[in-house]
């Protein structure tokens, strides 16, 4: 119950601080302005880092013991987050923001004692510390520089880290290594809030503050989670845990070598400007890399105890592989989209978009179907814990005065009491899913097909005359379809993969409902009062 808590903390500080920082982006000299080297064309503030950071640090804070690890992560992710928006609102030289990544790793690796102590190859032979130590200095600096750098297109950087902190969060559940789990699960919210105003056309971007801290982080944890808290797992583990981003900042840096350059000196030839230059889209290049990192990810699972070599030849070959394509795609003069032709699917599609009752249809379904789904649950479950009950106890008076005197009907408010009733209901109604019946079971999981492919249709409708997905649609389904497969045979995660997949469909058609609701006493934000009430009866009386 604790990771529902910090998870949902993260989001919500996230979600809710990102609109905050864009409004003083100006007055904080934090605005990207575009450039050659860039790909976006409008002036974007740069400040979801403070939302990433500030949202990942909460809940570790209230929820997490803090021994000298945690201790030294949190005061490097400060130390990261000051240096980030110092060179975020200035453009800091590379030197001095190689400070503060040094003060924030030195921190965790002598005063936090993590740090490598095997590698792959040497068999249960210990580094000594006066090896290891220096080591895991460089290697987190250099996967710090290497989120750094990935951050190039809208939701790329954000994304691929949600892929490695999943999968860190998973392997470390399996080790029952609370730690790790829950800084990963913050970190995961933290992001998962940014990457809702970062899906292309971005919003906000992350900055130097978010991705230096999600570098660090990511670095931390996978030298925590092989070293300390599992050490069966293979040393080589971290680079499918970690993927294309260590390899992509490897190929740029021998690249400049080569080419006498400045090693530190931004340009266009990393892996996502190179899928650009051969005619993919934005969504299709971040797509592709969000496919590579799955591959990399779902691999460091399945093969998380197998040998050194069978690891690094995973990891090595697939680069291999998308390095080879690039270069002979590059060198014949091959492009994406030679031909511009619409498929007779899409035709039909954008025919059916043109029409304003097909468009409305299916948000008009979900303005009825999830009220009533969430009322239903609310009458149906009888077993509330004591803690949760205050908490919706609290959350309904106050969605109460909301209502009554708030005049404005997309309030964050609003929103973050419905995803939070939804986690609530969701959460209970699973744990007491046993006592339905089969075919009630059926009908349920029925209903909630029936709600995704209702909001699938909404998703596209509402698109315009594209006719794509979003990569954050990509990756939400990924990790639902891994956290289905994954935790399938683990009896201490039965209920996760049918928690996660309800909460993304319902979050999914909160979402659709709020940005389509133009007054606050909607069915949504009445169904969520009326539930959350029940449930604090329910609790406290």
């Amino acid at each position: 119950m604790n990771n529902l808590f910090i998870f949902f903390t993260a989001l919500v500080i996230s979600v809710a601080l990102i609109p905050l920082m864009v409004r003083l982006a100006p007055r904080l000299g934090m605005v990207d302005i575009p450039d050659p080297r860039k790909v976006h064309t409008q002036p974007t503030a740069r400040v979801g880092g403070v939302g990433i950071v500030v949202g990942s640090l909460i809940p570790i804070l209230l929820w997490v013991p803090l021994d000298n690890g945690t201790i030294a992560y949190l005061f490097g992710a400060m130390v990261l987050l000051v240096f980030g928006l110092w060179d975020d609102s200035r453009e800091l030289g590379h030197y001095v923001k190689f400070i503060g990544q040094f003060i924030a790793v030195l921190a965790v690796v002598y005063y936090g004692d993590v740090y490598v102590k095997t590698l792959p190859f040497a068999g249960l032979e210990p580094l000594s510390a006066s090896i290891g130590k220096p080591f895991t200095v460089f290697a987190i600096v250099g996967m710090i520089n290497a989120i750094n750098h990935s951050d190039g297109l809208d939701g790329l950087a954000g994304g691929l880290s949600v892929l490695s902190l999943s999968c860190i969060a998973y392997l470390a559940s399996l080790a029952n290594g609370y730690q790790v789990v829950a800084i990963a699960i913050a970190a995961l919210g933290g992001v998962l809030g940014f990457l809702r105003y970062n899906t292309h056309p971005a919003g906000v971007f992350m900055g130097d503050g978010g991705s230096q801290f999600l570098g660090f982080t990511l670095g931390f944890l996978a030298v925590l989670l092989t070293q300390t808290e599992n050490t069966a797992l293979s040393p080589a583990l971290p680079a499918l845990i970690l993927g294309l981003p260590i390899i992509d900042i490897l190929a740029v840096f021998a690249q400049r070598a080569y080419q006498g350059m400045n090693w530190f000196r931004a340009t266009k030839n990393h892996i996502h400007h190179r899928f650009l230059e051969l005619g993919f889209d934005h969504y299709e290049a971040v797509v592709i890399i969000y496919s590579v990192q799955m591959l990399f990810v779902a691999g460091a699972i399945a093969l998380r105890y197998e040998t050194d070599a069978l690891i690094l030849s995973l990891y090595l070959g697939v680069c291999v592989l998308v390095f080879a394509f690039i270069i002979i795609a590059m060198s014949i003069g091959w492009r994406a989209h030679q031909s511009r032709t619409s498929s007779g699917l899409v035709n039909l599609v954008q025919t059916l978009m043109r029409n304003a009752a097909v468009r409305a249809a299916p948000v008009r379904v979900l303005s009825v179907s999830i009220p009533a789904l969430v009322i239903f649950f609310g009458i149906f479950i009888t077993d509330v814990p004591r803690d949760l009950g205050l908490g919706a106890a609290i959350l309904s008076l106050t969605l109460l005065l909301a209502l009554l005197f708030s005049g404005n009907s997309d309030s964050i408010l609003f929103r973050a009491s419905a995803y939070i009733a939804a986690a609530f209901v969701v959460y209970l109604e699973t744990k007491q899913a046993d006592i339905l019946l089969p075919l009630m079971t059926a009908i349920e999981n029925g209903y909630f097909v029936f709600l995704a492919i209702t909001i699938g249709l909404a998703v596209r409708f509402a698109a315009g005359a594209k006719f794509k997905t979003s990569p954050l649609d990509y990756l939400l389904i990924f990790i639902v379809v891994s956290v289905g497969v994954f935790s399938h045979n683990q009896v201490q995660h039965t209920d996760l993969g049918a928690i996660v997949a309800k909460l993304v469909i319902l979050f999914y058609g909160c979402e659709l409902i709020i940005s389509h609701t133009k007054s606050r006493w909607n069915a949504l934000n009445i169904s969520t009062l009326g539930t959350l009430t029940m449930l604090s009866i329910r609790a406290l009386v």
